[in-house]
């Protein structure tokens, strides 16, 4: 019988005795026939004419510095589909971190901008339409990554934002058999802030065991002038040593683009950076000078490895070089190694439930402006 994991159009016809569960505040614990009963949450005054069931318990309010259990699941299932709206002012201050099999050390742990690859805070909306992660207007995240589990999994979220936190959100699963070749979904962060000259950029290490790698995010922050995106990614398979099995050709390439991202002409002609989204890879967030307080160049770049996933069976380091160009003495041109400010988001599947996760930075280490 179909377990109803791995759905997809070729599927979607299949009858499956999987159950289906969501938790929202209209239903903390998933249970069947518990839904929209509360008599108290944030949407109580204005249902006092009507009553329950209409509306009393849309969202929570996290204080700052506390951490809210979103979800507590008992398996065999997996994780379908996550939705929230975070109404707060900072998304890297409000941190994701999700639980495999009753461990204390979580296999995500993330910021929720960096989690649903849109970091950047900005005046105005700029949607991701991806396969896997989508920003919807008008500060909807969406979360398309299946994460199986077999006994337990939990979800929290804190709030490290000096302000109260008011959070709507739904957490849709199923229950139902899990088979042995399934792993755990996982996601890790680093931020380098600036990056050292001549460093490279970790995106993934200390990856160990079976699995692999599906994902990357980078929140670019650009602190010179001109382009900044020859660098190399290179996947460090198992036992390979100083070189990689995997070398890409360029930053914008890794990320399915090419010849810097600039065929968008602006209203006198000249040639701007051009946001796209697609189902696998995208340029999803350019903010501009404005000529006033916006100064910097920023930039969000997500790679989705579905098609293509990048497996290993012992181990596995992820790098990316920051590199750009400059002139030399005789007008020659050469690659300029670039101290930027640069975050990122690894996002794989793993045999073991309990990574190695990177120590998460401090709020000050978070902070974007």
């Amino acid at each position: 019988m179909f377990n109803g994991l791995g759905m997809n159009p070729g599927n979607l016809s299949r009858l499956s005795n999987a159950l289906s569960r969501s938790i929202s505040p209209e239903n903390f614990t998933g249970e069947p026939g518990k839904g929209g009963m509360a008599t108290t949450g944030t949407g109580a005054h204005p249902a006092t004419e009507l009553g329950v069931g209409w509306k009393i318990s849309p969202s929570i309010v996290i204080g700052s510095g506390e951490t809210f259990t979103l979800a507590e699941i008992d398996g065999p299932g997996a994780i379908q589909h996550i939705w929230m709206t975070a109404a707060g002012r900072h998304n890297r201050f409000y941190i994701l971190r999700v639980y495999y099999e009753n461990s204390d050390t979580p296999a995500i742990e993330c910021p929720v901008g960096d989690f649903f690859a849109t970091a950047w805070p900005q005046e105005y909306f700029s949607p991701l339409n991806s396969l896997m992660v989508t920003h919807n207007p008008g500060s909807a995240f969406n979360c398309y990554w299946e994460m199986p589990f077999r006994k337990h999994c939990k979800i929290t979220l804190t709030n490290m934002d000096h302000e109260k936190l008011v959070l709507y959100y739904q957490i849709d699963y199923t229950l139902t058999g899990v088979p042995d070749d399934c792993a755990y979904f996982c996601a890790s962060f680093r931020r380098f802030n600036p990056l050292k000259y001549k460093e490279t950029v970790t995106i993934a290490d200390n990856i160990t065991g079976w699995g692999h790698y599906v994902g990357t995010y980078l929140a670019w922050g650009v602190n010179n002038c001109g382009w900044w995106g020859e660098g190399e990614i290179k996947f460090y398979i198992d036992d390979d040593g100083e070189f990689p099995t995997i070398c890409g050709t360029g930053t914008e390439d890794y990320f399915c683009g090419s010849y810097n991202f600039d065929r968008k002409l602006s209203a006198d002609g000249k040639r701007q950076y051009c946001e796209f989204c697609t189902p696998y890879a995208g340029l999803p967030q350019v903010i501009r000078p404005d000529g006033l307080y916006n100064s910097q160049q920023r930039f969000s770049l997500y790679r989705w490895h579905v098609c293509d996933p990048v497996r290993f069976r012992k181990k596995l380091r992820v790098t990316i070089q920051a590199l750009g160009w400059k002139l030399g003495d005789n007008e020659g041109k050469f690659y300029n190694p670039l101290q930027d400010d640069i975050s990122a988001t690894a996002f794989w599947y793993q045999q073991n439930p309990s990574p190695a996760l990177p120590e998460l930075p401090g709020k000050q280490g978070l902070e974007i402006i």
